[in-house]
């Protein structure tokens, strides 16, 4: 991955403060989030841990001044939170990656430089710093979803922001590119307050300082990962070809089962799997840790 640049994440006087207060929401007057309170004002990765449908997409949204509150109030810096100054300091990026089909991947990000106030120089960097240069004259309908999802991430990079929320960045990505976007994700949180959400308790240990835990739109849990105890690490190897040489493997139906230290050691599973001649036709999480850590 490139650089981040001069418009990107720089130096701040002092990082924000985001605070929830007895916040809820919803759509159409049912509730999705009942009566959440926390505050975040340390820069690090807040991972946001749920299950699919524990409300995380919209407490993202409700932050970012796309729902308002049913109850309850979002503060930025000690003050209520105000559609105008205020909502210009977020960057929401949404688990749907919203690119125009019709549109070649650089006219796509300079849309939304335009809409960002930005420059070419901020298209160009961001289209580096995603390593997605030779995707620029590709339309966006030809993108894999993996190619699609760096695309949306590039759009982080036009402008400058003081906090950011991250709907479930790494979905669809094989290990190696969620691996590099996370890596990305992490120099952006040195100085900036990242919420990102996942459903995923390993990938919230590889990469967030603290955990912010959502059962059935209630917040169940508020502190810092390295408190946590976690479920074994362990992916399913799924391979086209040469799958004799996991033979000795416990399998799950047609994965074969290999215990990790973490997340981190997928890529060299990946690089020991191709040097045994094995073609990996899919590689993947097995288990649920988020039954262990919501008991």
């Amino acid at each position: 991955m490139g650089e981040i640049g001069a418009n990107g994440p720089g130096l701040r006087p002092s990082p924000p403060t985001l605070e929830c207060r007895d916040l809820s929401a919803g759509y159409h007057g049912r509730r999705v989030l009942d009566r959440i309170s926390f505050r975040v004002e340390e820069p690090a990765i807040y991972v946001v841990l749920g299950p699919n449908g524990a409300g995380k997409t919209t407490l993202f949204r409700t932050i970012a001044g796309i729902l308002r509150p049913l109850g309850g109030s979002v503060l930025l810096d000690g003050r209520p939170y105000d559609e105008g100054a205020s909502r210009d300091r977020f960057h929401f990026l949404s688990h749907i990656d919203g690119l125009p089909d019709g549109l070649r991947v650089e006219e796509a990000l300079r849309f939304y430089a335009a809409v960002e106030h930005a420059t070419q120089a901020d298209v160009d960097r961001a289209l580096r710093l995603l390593e997605i240069e030779p995707l620029r004259n590709r339309f966006v309908s030809e993108l894999s979803a993996g190619q699609k999802k760096r695309t949306a991430i590039a759009r982080l990079f036009l402008r400058d922001r003081d906090i950011y929320l991250l709907d479930e960045p790494t979905a669809n990505l094989d290990p190696k590119a969620a691996s590099e976007i996370r890596d990305l994700i992490l120099r952006l949180s040195r100085e900036r307050v990242v919420l990102y959400s996942s459903h995923n308790l390993f990938e919230a240990r590889e990469i967030g300082r603290y955990v912010l835990a959502i059962k059935e739109g209630r917040l169940t849990l508020f502190q810092r990962i390295a408190d946590l105890r976690t479920a074994k690490y362990v992916v399913g190897v799924r391979p086209w070809s040469g799958g004799e040489a996991l033979a000795d493997r416990p399998h799950q139906g047609e994965y074969a089962l290999f215990e990790l230290p973490g997340p981190q050691a997928v890529a060299g599973l990946l690089r020991e799997l191709e040097a045994k001649a094995v073609q990996i036709r899919e590689i993947r999480e097995m288990g649920n840790p988020l039954e262990e850590l919501f008991a």
